[in-house]
């Protein structure tokens, strides 16, 4: 088995073993081909679902190892999984590399990511928080402030930047 689809099978099983179900048909072979970024962690096919099944794990692991409270059981898979979701159209191949699609009608990066997984999934107000903020202090400083509010209304939006980074920083992906 090769290491992709290592991790298409670790993604399944997650959505499994978590009883995650789907509103209608998930789109998961743009989900499981697409990169995660154009030159930084995953900018290679399958790179977006390696990436999300990392960060799903650094965040059941900071979930279990610092006994964090969620809203609901699956939301560390849930978050962990599709807070990238955004990506599954940003980029396209030119010239053996990626860039940004012009095609894109929707703008941001965590909202983006939480407009597309709503059509699919019933979102907590937590999970939403989360997705959205993310990026942490990589999102534009305009909105530090939006962020900290986010942190202090729902702590796990901090742990869930610091499993995006475990994930890109530290596991690479």
């Amino acid at each position: 088995m090769d290491f992709h689809q290592f991790r298409v099978d670790e993604f399944l099983k997650l959505i499994k073993e978590y009883g995650i179900e789907f509103k209608k048909d998930f789109p998961i072979d743009l989900f499981v081909d697409a990169p995660a970024s154009t030159k930084y962690h995953g900018s290679y096919e399958g790179g977006l679902i390696a990436h999300s099944v990392a960060t799903s794990g650094a965040l059941i692991n900071l979930t279990n190892k610092l006994g964090l409270i969620w809203e609901r059981e699956s939301s560390p898979v849930i978050v962990g999984l599709f807070h990238d979701l955004c990506k599954i159209d940003n980029y396209v191949v030119e010239e053996l590399s990626y860039k940004h699609s012009d095609t894109n009608i929707i703008d941001g990066h965590g909202s983006k990511s939480v407009i597309y997984l709503q059509k699919y999934i019933d979102l907590t107000d937590e999970e939403i928080a989360c997705i959205r903020w993310h990026m942490g202090a990589f999102d534009d400083k305009s909105n530090w402030e939006y962020y900290s509010m986010a942190i202090k209304a729902y702590p796990n939006v901090l742990y869930t930047h610091t499993a995006d980074m475990i994930a890109s920083k530290i596991v690479g992906v």
